[in-house]
């Protein structure tokens, strides 16, 4: 049995083509038009999709240049780039450590550590959760439910708590992996404690301002989005979706889905009023039409079941590993469009109509995003390992890295 690796400012459901600068945080870290940060997990808008252009697939044939490479412990948490840092995390002899590196070097330029079981269970373990990046803080959360908020220049610890011992959390079997999210002054986090299924925290200080829900805990990111003209959470927690508001936390509408072992992991997907979820362990995926105090499914099947890593949804189709076959289904019908097998349980994000894909086994792949035909672009390969780690396109660079934290920045700008 295979289990998760990793598994948002308010956001509407508009096309990219439509996104204010503000938003898509366009960088000049990179020191070339069209660079893009990308400050949290699945990026500035929260979907995995980039806004960043001019980056190449005219790689030499041995792959892209390896500009650097750090070792960050044992863990699946991905990677965030935030005004010239990378934050990660891993875990070596049971201790987590947080670490900012500096983009063009990777020479580190801070760490925090603590003391943290690695707990491999099935997997190598270590955190799963992706540090989050709001303006001038860095937040983080362990498998065990470490909590911190640092300061994104020095590593200075604000505060801290422990979603267990402090708030009174339980924790899933294979620990927290949902990354903390960030909705105007609040950090919300599915916490699993009975009675606070979800939970909000000022961010600046760390001081609870709502709990809500009963739900278990699962391994999903929230998703913040905007229905109404209110903001609401998509929680994809221990029992199935929850819709809550963001400024209390009530439970606006529900859908049960159950999954073996608990196990849901992939972010949901909004677009349009719809809200797409899946699971692994044959169970599959749903698109729901959300309305007042109810979610309806509009179609569900099986041939697409994200074990844990996210789909993406690009000019109406998704793209994502169905168990470990690169899948591309029809958003509205749920229509299969093609598969690709040879991948294994990869990961992915999208920039400039193309799919930046990691597989399993190490492989940086680019391939067309199109519903006609799967269609390959470049291939090399970047990493030895077990590979369950989303990759991240950011300021004409790729990051990648692998379960044992192995983590190698490329350089795909084309100069």
């Amino acid at each position: 049995m295979y289990i998760l690796s990793i598994a948002r400012r308010k956001l509407s459901t508009r096309r990219p083509a439509r996104w204010p600068a503000a938003i898509l945080g366009l960088s000049l870290a990179g020191g070339w038009a069209g660079a893009a940060d990308w400050p949290q997990w699945r990026g500035p808008t929260r979907d995995g999709l980039s806004a960043e252009t001019g980056w190449s697939t005219a790689w030499p044939a041995d792959g892209p240049r390896q500009l650097w490479k750090f070792s960050a412990g044992i863990g699946c948490s991905s990677v965030s780039v935030s005004q010239g840092r990378v934050y990660t995390l891993g875990n070596r002899a049971d201790t987590d450590t947080v670490y900012a590196l500096d983009e063009k070097t990777g020479a580190v330029l801070w760490k925090h550590s603590y003391a943290c079981p690695l707990d491999p269970n099935l997997f190598e373990g270590g955190p799963a959760a992706t540090p989050t990046v709001d303006g001038d803080r860095v937040y983080t959360l362990s498998r065990s439910g470490h909590l911190c908020c640092l300061r994104a220049d020095t590593g200075q610890v604000l505060w801290a708590k422990n979603l267990s011992s402090d708030l009174g959390g339980k924790r899933p079997t294979w620990g927290y992996a949902g990354s903390p999210v960030v909705v105007e002054k609040r950090l919300i986090l599915d916490v699993g404690a009975p009675g606070a299924a979800t939970m909000a925290l000022d961010k600046l200080t760390g001081q609870v301002l709502w709990k809500n829900g009963k739900d278990s805990a699962g391994y999903s990111t929230l998703l913040p989005f905007v229905w109404q003209g209110q903001t609401v959470l998509a929680s994809f927690n221990a029992a199935g979706l929850a819709v809550r508001a963001a400024n209390d936390g009530k439970e606006l509408a529900h859908f049960p889905w159950k999954t073996s072992y608990d196990v849901n992991a992939a972010t949901p997907i909004v677009a349009g009023g719809k809200i797409f979820i899946s699971s692994g362990y044959n169970r599959g995926g749903a698109l729901l039409q959300l309305s007042a105090g109810n979610l309806k499914a509009l179609w569900e099947h099986k041939k697409m079941r994200n074990h844990f890593n996210s789909c993406v949804l690009w000019q109406g189709q998704l793209y994502g590993f169905d168990e470990s076959t690169l899948t591309c289904l029809d958003f509205a019908t749920g229509a299969a469009r093609w598969q690709q097998e040879g991948l294994g349980k990869g990961s992915l994000m999208l920039a400039g109509g193309k799919l930046v894909i990691q597989s399993e086994k190490g492989d940086l792949v680019i391939a067309d995003a199109a519903p006609g035909a799967y269609r390959e672009l470049a291939r090399a390969k970047v990493l030895g390992g077990r590979c369950w780690v989303v990759p991240v396109l950011a300021n004409g660079r790729v990051y990648c890295k692998n379960n044992n934290g192995e983590l190698v920045c490329l350089d795909v700008s084309g100069k």
